[in-house]
């Protein structure tokens, strides 16, 4: 077993003059250990494994092996004070300061000292990208890749709108100036860089949104910290708007798993990929990373990656088809881009062509995009369509939320969508369940009440 602090000194780290220098070994994991110099050093041969010591018969010319020893010693309590002194401090690495602050004569009287100046070096790298970078590197191994790609793409904002403005942004620039010219360089000016067409400028409002959020949340994380002073941010007001997308009901999921896919056969996996998710209902980096263990007596069992919540959901026939059969247990390897590409072309295919009408707000300004309804499907489709069907099927909510994630009921019902004459149809079977599609016999009812509350007053 390896001690935490040890001297060693390797017979393959030898010097040109025949001496090693004996080091003094930390080990704070089994992978984080450091090696301290004592400043001591000797012909290896003189070193004594077993005790962990310098010989006595070391030679006259190398130093008295029996002060040497001591000075040694001296220099091991040196290391084991600043690492217990260390450990009751949780903003401070181990590994870090003992590197800076260990040397043989070191007074650990000045630890404390040491210890703040350390901490005021740390502090003064105050550059807002610096700190960004600080923050998503503290979330990697708490949130998941998507949410990474979320705190990415508001830093490269941040920093496109600081090379636009030609002045650098620091944490005093946060003021209400600051937000204002930041979200009319969002909704007016911000070019997209990855967008293979025409040049675009401007976000949707929900980005903009979403940006916003992500930025106060990190500026808030700084200040908990005590990294950077309070700020003001109730300014900072989040942005959002209705995203308008489309979902497939039943029929036109049924005319896409129908629809004949010899003459186009490198189209069938995506065409089923869909039809798979909008039997599931998970997300696409869900359904698309699903394991051959995942799936047994035709129930999915799986753990969501955005939710890291536990879902259990029963396969319909065609879904445990697909799976089983046509994937042979193993979902094909498709990206999402590539996905959301092909499968524009198997709905095209499928005959849904109809034109839908959508619009965004782009500042005071409505956007309006028209395009054949196959234009419009993502694999974010999928799971919309899951969660409508089942909702206008009369599938309880509860029992939907649990699959989609969702936590409260505004954040679901503004997910679903029903058309105006979808949401006609479910009224009217819902008076049909209840008998009320008619007023007289209502009225009747209540008269009949009335009378005989009436009779009962007057006969007391």
């Amino acid at each position: 077993m390896l001690l935490p602090i040890k001297p060693v000194c390797k017979k393959a780290l030898k010097r040109k003059d025949g001496t090693s220098i004996i080091f003094i070994q930390y080990c704070h994991s089994l992978e984080k250990r450091t090696l301290l110099n004592s400043g001591i050093s000797i012909p290896p041969e003189y070193w004594n494994f077993k005790k962990l010591c310098i010989a006595s018969n070391l030679p006259e010319p190398y130093g008295n092996a029996e002060s040497l020893n001591d000075q040694l010693l001296k220099s091991i309590r040196i290391v084991e004070d600043i690492v217990k002194f260390t450990r009751k401090k949780d903003d401070i690495d181990v590994l870090a300061f003992l590197k800076t602050t260990f040397s043989p004569g070191f007074d650990v009287a000045t630890l404390e000292e040491k210890a703040q100046e350390e901490q005021a070096a740390i502090t003064v790298n105050l550059d807002v990208f610096s700190q960004i970078e600080e923050y998503i590197k503290s979330k990697k191994k708490k949130v998941s890749p998507k949410m990474i790609n979320v705190y990415n793409n508001m830093r490269d904002t941040l920093k496109s709108f600081e090379e636009y403005r030609k002045k650098p942004i620091t944490f005093e620039s946060f003021d209400i100036n600051f937000y204002e010219d930041f979200v009319e360089y969002m909704t007016y000016e911000h070019v997209h860089r990855r967008r293979k067409r025409e040049l675009v400028k401007g976000f949707k409002i929900s980005t903009i949104g979403k940006t916003i959020k992500q930025l106060r949340i990190f500026l808030n994380n700084r200040i908990r910290r005590k990294i950077v002073p309070p700020i003001n941010l109730e300014d900072f007001k989040g942005m959002d708007e209705e995203s308008d997308a489309i979902y497939l009901n039943w029929d036109e999921i049924c005319r896409v798993y129908q629809t004949d896919l010899s003459k186009y056969p490198n189209l069938e996996k995506y065409r089923d990929l869909f039809i798979f998710g909008c039997l599931t209902g998970l997300r696409y980096s869900d359904f698309s990373t699903i394991e051959p263990e995942d799936v047994r007596n035709k129930m999915l069992y799986k753990k969501q990656e955005k939710s890291d919540h536990r879902v259990v959901i029963p396969l319909r026939d065609e879904a445990n088809f697909i799976f089983i059969r046509k994937f042979q247990r193993k979902i094909p390897k498709i990206t999402n881009p590539d996905f959301n590409y092909y499968i524009k072309e198997v709905v095209k295919i499928s005959g849904i062509t109809e034109l839908i009408k959508f619009s965004h707000k782009q500042g005071n300004k409505d956007i309006v995009e028209v395009r054949p309804k196959y234009a419009w499907v993502t694999s974010h489709t999928c799971r919309r369509s899951f969660c409508t069907n089942e909702f206008l099927a009369g599938t309880p909510v509860e029992l939907i939320m649990k699959i989609s994630g969702h936590r409260n009921l505004r954040d679901f019902y503004r997910y679903i969508r029903i058309t105006p004459e979808e949401a006609g149809l479910k009224i009217k079977e819902l008076w049909e369940q209840r008998g009320d599609m008619g007023i007289v016999n209502r009225h009747q009812i209540q008269q009949v009440a009335i009378t005989h509350e009436s009779n009962s007053y007057v006969m007391q």
